[in-house]
Parts: structure tokens; C-alpha cells; sequence
């Protein structure tokens, strides 16, 4: 269809609205003989504007976004069930979410079925091919805003599968849509135009469990509160695992995010599938439903945000052609696999062909390109990145992704031994942050002062979000520990011959199975000898200083002297190809600590209520109650520890440490311990022996 045919379809489509708006009054107007043609405001799979129709959102001062409520405008009539996706995008002045007269079309803005990619005219409109299965969506352009929800979620798209889910699915699949609409309208109004602005990056906030939502309530999001009105986020980006398998928590989810009033824009991770789902493009139908589509892509400013679904589920016979993947196949169970499939593909590559290339490409998904600590594993990298490098190659870019409960900050030519087998990566591109996870070790750990799982992660850092703040295509990233100073960026800790000893006794312990270990632990926390008391010996034999600088990369610099010698602080990774250094030696003491001994084992109660006893974690697993036993993961190894020796000849005394690390971006943060020297180890429980050998006597009562 052409414009001129196309702009004739939106000018009946409006008559038809106006017909109908007539009729409520009991009126007929000339030319309104269509009683059998139906209007709707809004998709099957979106909710309605929560405001009167006339409505318009508050606007705050200094904000891009502004609450503007409402959903792509649906219209359905004799023009159903075309071969071809049409409407327009328009600058919605009123706010109530119809094209209604003299509202202008938006000219070059991208419009998607998932695979290709179209451009708006000079009267907004659009046409698209019709697939079977597709999400037909609005990319929405610098300067403007798509409506959102009441909970702050975007409306931006039409899920099309006129059949619905082929089989039932337990969280309710994707209800049948029927023909394809004559009309997809998608409505936006004009935003902030600056080019600065910051989005809260959320890694796996992976909420099993109402309870595990409120866990996050009462740390990531009063913590983003807490902040400075001014400094908090414009947007939040979930990069995967929001869900931890059961998708009726979506609703709660997406309204306890919302008290920070900025969009929120969720990626398709793998505990946010539909599990019985038999193939892949089923697999994120109740997602789709629930919340909206799987992969699509925005603008804000500088930067466009492609958002992917790198999970594919279950995997196939395709993927198990790659050496590693065999276990697609291999037997009953279904399984999951990184890779980013053919038509998300053309859509990205149809994405970037229609973006200034002076502009930066950020991708986000679920799955990591790479990773440090699964680097030699398939299913938890993407098989085919390096296509996708091949996308953007000359131009700027960054990948933001979830997974594996990490912070991983990996600088451009960083690689790892294991990448080049796994996925045929040599050396990184462009920068690639892992987010870290807001779950932490899957709110795993004794509680914080605030009632909240420390869940330290698996290479040590806190469980927290990250912070981006953009400048045009440039950007500086912080990550925030949760319920921690906002100012603290490492740990530190020392390292001591003690400490290996303890820790090894108990790794060797955990590493048997359950059957097989002794019930009680050989070692618990209070068998760790005071690792900031040395002796001679100690210091003989290897002592360090160890700084977890949580988003540190291979451009941070340490510092920090002691008895006015200067240590010198190395990395225990080098990102030069080698493979992970793990064990005692390469530990992070300070989060080893609290991951080996977790008391929440022990809890118990007469409440009668069983799942209140012990801990109960994931989809409903329990543990415990039993005697006090590590968390599941350990932060043997980590890519963002650095470690100085302290020297041999250390004086005996009390010595204060101030380690001083400096990011890739110049920013000093500092943290301060206090170690001793002494001859050999004080008696460290109270001297029952020398107190109770003397007799306190009876009381002196003096006479008047």
C-alpha cells in the first residue's frame, strides 16, 4: 500500500472512531453506515490507560519522562486480517492515546514486526509484512516517550498469534489474538532532548518468592530512593531473570519498581520462560502476555537500546551441532542454550543499518557475550556474537547483561582461555559489563542489618545494581552494594596462611557429596584465626592484602602503603588468556568469610509451620534447620581482586592501611584497616583461667 493509500486508511479509521462516538450520543452521522465495525484503544495483550481518557500525565521538573499513561491504539474493522501490518506513529498532543484530528504522524521512526524493520514516512505511517507469530512494535526515538502502564511499564507493542499457544502452559501461554487489526497505531508524546541522562541497570533480581520480592524492595529499590532526587535513574533496565520461574509475581514485580517512576524496560532471561513450553517460539508466549514482548529496542538520547532474547529454549538439534552442546539432545530433559536467533538477527541488523552511526549501540540481554566465570561454558555464552560484532564493527558499542550472578566490568581486548573454543571469541571488541545480580547469591547468606540475605556473589562483590550515567555516546558506570554506603565501592581483607588452612579444610569438606561429608562442618567461623593479627611467621609465609574492588577492571589501579613501605598491588587476574586462578591462594577473604558459614541453616521454631524451619530458597527448596553450612557459591576466584604481599619485616605494633583504588575513569574510593604484629597470637576468649583463680571476696561494709 502506498502513503497516499495508506494515510486514506488512518483518515476511515478516525472516521470510524468519530461513527462511534456519535452513536453513544444516539446521533448518525452522514457516512457512518458500519454498525458492524468495532474501535478499540488498546491490543488483546495490553492493559488500558489507568487515567481518564483526557487526562494528562504530571510532569516534573528536570525529568525526560513524565507519567503518560496509555497503549498503542488498536483498530479493528473490514480491513482485519490482512497480509500486512499497517498504522502510524504519531505525536499524541492530548495524551488519550487516539490519532485523533489535526494529531500529526511522525516521520522516520522505526517501526518492527521482530525481523524486519520499517521506517515511518512523511505522514507517520507504516507497513510491515504480516508473520504468523510476531510482536509489532515501535521503536521510540530520541525526544519522545511511548506510553506506559500504571506500574511504569512501556506500551509499545501488539502481540500477534491468532491461534494463541498451541498447548496449555501453566502461567497461561499467549490467548488466541485473532485476526491481525486493520490499524496499529503507536502514540508518543515529546520527552526530555538532552543528551545526559542515567539508567539503574538491575542484574537477576531473580524473585522466586513474594518473600524474595520484598527482600529486593527493601535493598535495591529504598536504596535508588535514598538517592538525591536529581541523581536518581531516568530509566531501569532489567537485564534478565526479573522472574525466578513462577510468572504470576510479574504484576507485584513490576509495581514495586514502579515507586521509582522511571520506565522500566525488562530482557527475556531464562528463569522467565515458560518451562513446559515444547518449542522456542512458545517458550516466552506468558512473558509476552504478562508483560510484552521478548526482544524489541528503544532510544534515549545518544544511545540505542537493543534488547535481546539470547536464551533459546528448549534447544535443539541446531544448536547441538556446536561441539559442547550435545546435552540439547542427549536425553528427555529440556534444556536451555545461548543464542541469538535468525530473525532477532535481521531485526538487529535492520536496527543499526537505520541509527546514526555517531550514536552508541548498547546491547542488552540476558546470556552474556562472554564471562569470566563461566568462560568455558556454551549454554551460559552466546553462540554467535561474533556475528554480532560483526554488526557493529567501527562503531561504538557496550553489552550489558545478567546470568551469572557477577560483576564483571571487561575492557575492550580483555580475553580468557576458554572463550575461543566456546564461542570464537579471541578478544573483546567493546566494553561488556555483567551487572552483577540484585539477588546477590540467590538471596543466599545470614541477613543484614536491614532483614536482607547479604547473598555476597559469586567473585565476591555485594549483591547491588549498576549505575550508568550518559553523556551523548559516552557513559561512566558504578556499581552500588545494596544496603551499603554509597560511597564504598571494594572490600579488603588480608589473606593469611591461617586463612588458607581454614578455608581449605572447609572446601574439601563441602566438596563431598551429601551422602558422603559429616553432617557437621570441621571448621566454623570462630576456628578462623584473627586475619588482621600476624606474626613473623604469617608474614614468612605469605600474607596479602586483598582489595575486591567490585567493579574493577584491568585499568584500575591500587594503592596502599604500610609501615611507610608501599605495596605493590597485582591483580590476580590479568584478562591476558589465562585460565582462572582459583583456590585458597586466589580467594577473596573478606567474602569467603561470610559465604563459608551461614547460621539461617540453623534456625528453628515450635511455630509448627515446616517452611519456616532452616532457610527455603529457589522454587521452594528447603534447607536445614542443621548446623551452620556455606552458601552455594564461594568466591574461590574473582576477575576484579587485587592482592599486595605485606612485607616480611613488617615492625610489631598496630598499623592502619588506607588502600586507595582508581577507576578507569579517575575516581579514587578508599577503604581503611587496621592490622597488628605481635610475637605470637593472644589468647582471644576471655581468661577464664586467670579470673576465676582469684576470689572476688565478700563486700567491705564500712562502719558509720
Amino acid at each position: 500500500m502506498g502513503l497516499s493509500k495508506m494515510g486514506h486508511a488512518i483518515k476511515n479509521a478516525l472516521r470510524k472512531r468519530l461513527c462511534l462516538g456519535a452513536a453513544a450520543f444516539g446521533l448518525v452521522l452522514t457516512g457512518c453506515a458500519t454498525p458492524d465495525e468495532t474501535v478499540s484503544t488498546v491490543g488483546p495483550m495490553s492493559s488500558p490507560p489507568e487515567k481518564a481518557p483526557d487526562a494528562i500525565g504530571s510532569d516534573e521538573p528536570g525529568r525526560i519522562f513524565s507519567d503518560y499513561r496509555g497503549a498503542p491504539e488498536i483498530i479493528r474493522g473490514a480491513g482485519d486480517g490482512s497480509d500486512m501490518a499497517r498504522g502510524a506513529v504519531f505525536e499524541d498532543l492530548n495524551r488519550n492515546s487516539v490519532m485523533d484530528e489535526g494529531e500529526p504522524g511522525l516521520a522516520g521512526v522505526m517501526v518492527s514486526n521482530g525481523r524486519d524493520v520499517a521506517t515511518t514516512g512523511v505522514d507517520g505511517t507504516y507497513v510491515l509484512p504480516a508473520r504468523d507469530d510476531m510482536s509489532v512494535f515501535v521503536i521510540q526515538p530520541a525526544g519522545y516517550q511511548v506510553p506506559h502502564d500504571g506500574n511504569w511499564v512501556p506500551q509499545f507493542a501488539y502481540e500477534h498469534k491468532p491461534a494463541g499457544t498451541p498447548k496449555t502452559l501453566r502461567y497461561g501461554g499467549l490467548p488466541a489474538t485473532g485476526l491481525l487489526p486493520e490499524v496499529i497505531n503507536f502514540p508518543l508524546i515529546a520527552a526530555g532532548t538532552g543528551e545526559t541522562f542515567g539508567c539503574a541497570v538491575l542484574g537477576d533480581t531473580q524473585t522466586y518468592a513474594n518473600q524474595d520480592i520484598s527482600f529486593f524492595r527493601d535493598s535495591t529499590v529504598d536504596d535508588i530512593l535514598d538517592m538525591p532526587t536529581d541523581a536518581r535513574p531516568d530509566c531501569v533496565l532489567a537485564v534478565g531473570d526479573v522472574m525466578g520461574d513462577d510468572l504470576f509475581l510479574i504484576p507485584r514485580m513490576a509495581e514495586v519498581i514502579s515507586v521509582l517512576e522511571a520506565p522500566q524496560w525488562w530482557v527475556h532471561g531464562n528463569h522467565d520462560f515458560d518451562f513446559d513450553a515444547d518449542f522456542d517460539e512458545d517458550s516466552a508466549d506468558s512473558w509476552r502476555n504478562l508483560h510484552g514482548p521478548a526482544y524489541y529496542a528503544y532510544e534515549i538520547g545518544n544511545v540505542m537500546f537493543i534488547v535481546l532474547d539470547n536464551v533459546v529454549y528448549p534447544c535443539s538439534r541446531e544448536d547441538a551441532e556446536l561441539p559442547g552442546r550435545e546435552s540439547c539432545v542427549e536425553d528427555d530433559r529440556k534444556r536451555y542454550n545461548g543464542r541469538v536467533t535468525d530473525h532477532q538477527m535481521q531485526f538487529v541488523e535492520g536496527v543499526i543499518e537505520g541509527t546514526d552511526p555517531d550514536k552508541l549501540i548498547v546491547f542488552a540481554h540476558h546470556i552474556p557475550f562472554v564471562s569470566f566465570a563461566d568462560r568455558t561454558a556454551t549454554a551460559h555464552q552466546t553462540d554467535n556474537v561474533t556475528d554480532i560484532y560483526a554488526l557493529v564493527e567501527g562503531r561504538a558499542a557496550l553489552s550489558l547483561s545478567g546470568h551469572t550472578h557477577t560483576m564483571e566490568n571487561m575492557s575492550p581486548g580483555d580475553v580468557y582461555a576458554g572463550w575461543s573454543e566456546a564461542v570464537g571469541v579471541e578478544a573483546l571488541p567493546f566494553r561488556h559489563i555483567i551487572a552483577g545480580a540484585a539477588s546477590g547469591a540467590w538471596y543466599n547468606g545470614d541477613f543484614d542489618t536491614f532483614g536482607v540475605p547479604m547473598a555476597i556473589q559469586r567473585l565476591g562483590a555485594p549483591k547491588g545494581w549498576l549505575d550508568l550515567r550518559f553523556d551523548g555516546a559516552d557513559y561512566v558506570e558504578t556499581y552500588f552494594g545494596a544496603n551499603l554506603d554509597t560511597d564504598q565501592r571494594m572490600w579488603v581483607s588480608v589473606n593469611t596462611p591461617g586463612f588458607r588452612t581454614w578455608f581449605d579444610e572447609i572446601m574439601a569438606w563441602y566438596d563431598l557429596s551429601w551422602e558422603e561429608r559429616d553432617p557437621i562442618p570441621p571448621l566454623n567461623i570462630n576456628d578462623l584465626p584473627d586475619v588482621k593479627i600476624l606474626t613473623p611467621d604469617d608474614l614468612a609465609g605469605g600474607s596479602y592484602v586483598t582489595a575486591n574492588v567490585w567493579a574493577g577492571t584491568t585499568d584500575t589501579d591500587v594503592t596502599a602503603s604500610v609501615g611507610g613501605q608501599e605495596l605493590m598491588f597485582i591483580p590476580t587476574q590479568q584478562a591476558q588468556g589465562e585460565e582462572s586462578r582459583m583456590g585458597a591462594e586466589w580467594a577473596d577473604p573478606f567474602a569467603t568469610q561470610r559465604q563459608l558459614m551461614v547460621a539461617r541453616w540453623a534456625f528453628e521454631s515450635r511455630s509448627g509451620e515446616e517452611r519456616n524451619q532452616g532457610w527455603e530458597a529457589y522454587k521452594g527448596s528447603s534447607f536445614g534447620p542443621a548446623a551452620p553450612q556455606p552458601q552455594f557459591s564461594i568466591a574461590n576466584r574473582s576477575s576484579h581482586l587485587w592482592r599486595a604481599r605485606l612485607p616480611d619485616d613488617l615492625p610489631m605494633g598496630v598499623h592502619p592501611i588506607t588502600v586507595t583504588s582508581t577507576d578507569r575513569h579517575g575516581r579514587d574510593s578508599q577503604e581503611t584497616i587496621v592490622i597488628e604484629v605481635r610475637a605470637k597470637r593472644p589468647q582471644m576468649r576471655f581468661d577464664r583461667e586467670h579470673f576465676f583463680a582469684f576470689e572476688d571476696g565478700a563486700p567491705v561494709r564500712l562502719e558509720d
